[in-house]
């Protein structure tokens, strides 16, 4: 894993949506986590939001930000544990045209490291909807920096060799193409 530095860094737009019945814009620790990282990286934070920890109301927000031609990723944070309130996956995973197994098997890989055992409480997700990638995390800011370092960073940066995500950001909606 090499940065490539004949390549310019592109920055990419980034929505970060919290889930939670319990926090406030004053109080999304998690959400700051994310919004500090991507701006430090250079990108641009296209929106924020919070919304409770509702399948309608998940699956709304994140269908209307990946319709919008102005957001390429949407980062949620949130919602992704086994209590009976926890449903992020729920809303997302359905909506999905392409599941990103891999993004789980990394960010638990990564946790395992951190946390041990405990990974195995996170549902952590990630998929492709309306040609926008979706990254589905864990409420706590540790797991928003796990991610972010260990995963995000490397792949939202054009430079990083072998591969990336923004590289195939212009292909996502190629089947829809007539």
């Amino acid at each position: 894993m090499t940065i490539d530095t004949t390549r310019s860094f592109v920055p990419v737009s980034i929505a970060v949506l919290t889930v939670s019945d319990t926090r406030t814009p004053e109080t999304d620790t998690s959400g700051d986590t994310l919004v500090a990282r991507l701006t430090q990286a250079g990108h641009v934070l296209a929106a924020r939001g919070i919304v409770a920890d509702d399948r309608a109301a998940i699956a709304g927000q994140v269908t209307a930000w990946s319709l919008d031609p102005d957001i390429d990723v949407i980062i949620t944070t949130g919602g992704t544990g086994f209590t009976g309130r926890d449903v992020t996956p729920e809303a997302l995973e359905p909506l999905f045209e392409k599941k990103m197994d891999g993004f789980s098997a990394i960010f638990h890989r990564l946790s395992y490291e951190k946390i041990g055992t405990s990974t195995i409480q996170s549902r952590a997700t990630g998929g492709v909807l309306n040609a926008t990638f979706v990254f589905v995390l864990p409420g706590s800011p540790g797991a928003c920096r796990d991610a972010w370092d260990g995963i995000l960073s490397q792949q939202l940066d054009l430079r990083h060799r072998p591969c990336n995500f923004v590289e195939i950001m212009p292909r996502l909606d190629e089947h829809l193409k007539r």
